[in-house]
Order: C-alpha cells, then structure tokens, then sequence
C-alpha cells in the first residue's frame, strides 16, 4: 500500500511534468510563417496547445489504458453537448457507423429488428464507411441521387425508393452540410424506419437551430485528425433511448450480456444468479453474450485529448464558418469556371470543407486545377468516393439504385473541395484565392 509520503511525492511529480509539457509544447510546436507555394496549405488538420498533451500525458501516468475516467467525463460532457441522453466512445468513427447500424440487427428489437434483405436508404456520394455496415450486415444499400449543389441526397427520390423491406435511412451530412431533415425526417416517421445520422463530417453544424445528430434514432461522429474535434482514432455513438444503450454498449463490448464497465464487477447485483441461453444457472454474466458482437473501445489517453479538445469546440466551429465566409464571398467573381456550394434553408452548417465544381462549360477540367493547386503546396481532396457504385469495392454487393445517379457521376468527375479548417491563417486563404485566379486566367 503506497503511504502518505509516497502518494504526495507522486503528486509534485505530477505537477512537475504538467509543467515541462507545457513547456515542450512552446518548444516542439512554436508558430512557423506562411510563405507562398514553399509552406504547405493543408486540408485539414490538428488545431491544439499544451492542453491536449497535459491532460495526454496525465492520462499515459495513471496507466489505465483502456476506457476509464477520461472516456467517463468525454462521453458525458459530449452527450450533453448534443442534448441527447447517452454517448457511447469508440475507437473510429467508421466503428461508430459499424455499431450503430449493427445493434438495430439483434433480436430484443423484435418486428423492428433488421434482417438479411432487408433495404436500407442511403447516398450514391458519399464516404463507403456510411455504406459499408448496411453490406455487412448482410442488407441491401438503396442508392439515392445527390442534389447539388447542397451534395447531399436527394429527398425528392425517398418515396420512389421504398418498398416493403425498407427498413432504414443511415445517410451522412455531406462536408457538414445539413441534408434535408424535416423531409427525412418525415419520411423516416411516416413508414416506422430507423435512421442513422452520419455526422462525421458535421459535429457543430444545426437545422433549424437544433444540433444534427439529434433528429435520427442514432448519430455518429468521429474524431479523426482531419475532423471538427480529434482523439487521433476515436469515435461516437449518440441516441437517447435506453434499449438502444444496453444494445449499443453489447455489440461494443464483445457482445457480451453484462454492462459493467472496464474495471467493475456485478453491476447488475445478479453476477451469478441468472439463466441465459442453454448456459448452466449461475453462468458468471461477465462472460455471457448475447450479440455478435466486437471489441470497439477506445484508449483513455484518447478520450484525454478529445477532454481538451471539447472546451475549443465553439471557437473551432466559429473559425470553420468564418474561413467558409470568406472563401465564399472571394469566390463569388469565379462563378462562371466553379460552381460554389449552398446549404438548405434553415441549416447552419459547421463546413468540412469547401467544395467547388469545375463547370465543364468552363473549359477547364477539374483535375487540371486539382494538379495545379496541388502544384502550389494547396493540398485538395475530392468528395470522398464519388459515385460509390462505380467504385471496385461494390462491383459484386447487392445493391439498388433509384434513376441513373447522374448527379453522383457529376460529383465524380466535377468537383473537389479545398480546406475550411482552424488552423488556416488569413495569408493561407488569401494565398488560396489568389492561386484560384491565377489558374482560371492560365
């Protein structure tokens, strides 16, 4: 047992590093001028100070590891953000979109449980990690059209593509930019389906003065590098329904039937007093399961820096909007080479990025500007995967399509987008105007 002496001395050393981080990091990370076509003007990225490594390094000594205190305090904190009841951590947000369509497949739900076959709504644009849970649950991805220039799907095409085993919409919120939710919304009501808000692309954007993520049954986020907020690899699940939390926290937890969390015991008060499946009675339920499950926690030393992160999150999403601005507004005299994106009425969107169609009437092509900007150390990204139908991956899944995609197809070979994020300086997005000129009048 540590004494008294030991456990104070273990605190002034505590507080001894907290210092020396905080002085690595004016060190390690000092502020570095931009110049022209030599520095590079990222996409996206990580904006942080010593905060995030204090509390990084705070969590590395407590050595935990696995989920814990930090994961305790983020999953609060952020569910409370949202509005929404229950925040659940996991290790990406490709994970996130994995567990939140999986749970809907386990049996406790009854008639709304989804089953091999049955159809699920979703985008034709898009990241594949939206579509890829629908194909490995073994249901059938239903590719709508996108709109543009919102690229979000198109809601006219809802009714058109319902049939008797649809069962659920799991669509993303394109760059942050709010898809249509009263229209989805409605739809998802009129015919009892589930819907998935993809919000990986979208933690601080609103409809309507609500937060996204709060109008589907489930919503997901991650914390990748390049995102809204980051933990490096990290993930959320958010819904406020307490079935879907037990199931959730199961097909995060191995499957397993128990919801203690790591490090606790006989939550329940039944550990050992309970008959579940042809299991002897008494079977220890910290090692009885109930779903086909998977292992998807987080690190706590993650979910430190996400801690961190979260107090920057109205000032990150105050500098996307303010970078989106005025990009905009810069743009607007370019308007006959790229086409600027719109958002619907009533979103505010928290942007991603900031994507541009090359108009084929123009006479430039968009890889040309792509490889030009790319030449100027502007880095580019297209808009995920295009048309996902056309991508290799899906060549032998079982999928439908509604009308022939033709705005998935234009996405595809049309636009790009270039960076919205916190850490671009007022020089970057001036250097980035100044070279979009330049490549129109090339």
């Amino acid at each position: 047992m540590a004494t008294v002496q030991s456990v104070d001395e273990a605190e002034q050393l505590r507080r001894q590093i907290a210092e020396l981080v905080r002085e690595y990091h004016r060190a390690a990370f000092p502020r570095r001028e931009f110049e022209g076509g030599k520095t590079l003007v990222p996409v996206a990225g990580r904006v942080f100070d010593s905060r995030e490594l204090e509390l990084l390094v705070e969590s590395s000594l407590d050595f935990w590891l696995t989920t814990g205190r930090f994961s305790a305090e983020f999953e609060k904190r952020f569910s409370r953000e949202f509005g929404r009841r229950y925040a659940a951590l996991v290790n990406s947000g490709s994970s996130a979109n994995l567990l939140a369509l999986s749970c809907l497949t386990a049996p406790f739900l009854g008639d709304r449980r989804l089953l091999p076959g049955d159809e699920v709504i979703t985008a034709a644009a898009g990241f594949p990690t939206t579509v890829n849970p629908i194909v490995q649950n073994q249901l059938v991805p239903v590719f709508l059209d996108s709109h543009l220039p919102t690229y979000n799907i198109d809601v006219t095409q809802l009714e058109e593509a319902r049939t008797d085993r649809t069962r659920a919409i799991m669509v993303a919120h394109t760059l942050g930019n709010p898809f249509e939710l009263d229209a989805v919304v409605a739809f998802a009501k009129k015919y009892n389906l589930w819907l998935i808000e993809d919000c990986c692309d979208a933690v601080g954007s609103t409809y309507r003065g609500k937060q996204v993520g709060t109008f589907g049954d489930l919503a997901t986020v991650s914390f990748y590098p390049a995102h809204h907020l980051t933990m490096g690899e990290g993930g959320c699940v958010l819904y406020d329904r307490p079935v879907l939390d037990k199931l959730v926290t199961s097909f995060r937890d191995w499957g397993r039937d128990c919801w203690c969390a790591p490090g606790q015991d006989n939550t329940c008060g039944k550990r050992f007093d309970q008959q579940l499946g042809d299991l002897p009675h008494g079977y220890d339920h910290k090692y009885t399961y109930s779903h086909l499950g998977y292992n998807l926690k987080l690190t706590d030393m993650q979910a430190a820096v996400g801690v961190a992160q979260l107090d920057k999150l109205a000032s990150f999403t105050a500098a996307r909007r303010k970078n989106f601005a005025f990009l905009y507004e810069a743009l607007r005299p370019l308007q006959d080479v790229f086409t600027l994106p719109e958002s619907v009425d009533g979103a505010e969107p928290s942007w991603f990025g900031f994507p541009l169609a090359v108009r084929p009437e123009s006479g430039l092509k968009r890889d040309t500007v792509v490889r030009a900007l790319e030449a100027r150390r502007i880095q580019t990204r297209l808009l995920f995967a295009g048309n996902l139908t056309k991508q290799p991956v899906y060549r032998d899944v079982n999928y439908r399509t509604v009308g022939d995609l033709r705005n998935a197809d234009y996405i595809m070979e049309n636009v790009f987008w270039i960076g919205v994020y916190p850490g671009l300086t007022d020089d970057m997005l001036h250097y980035v105007v100044e070279s979009l000129q330049a490549i129109v009048k090339g």
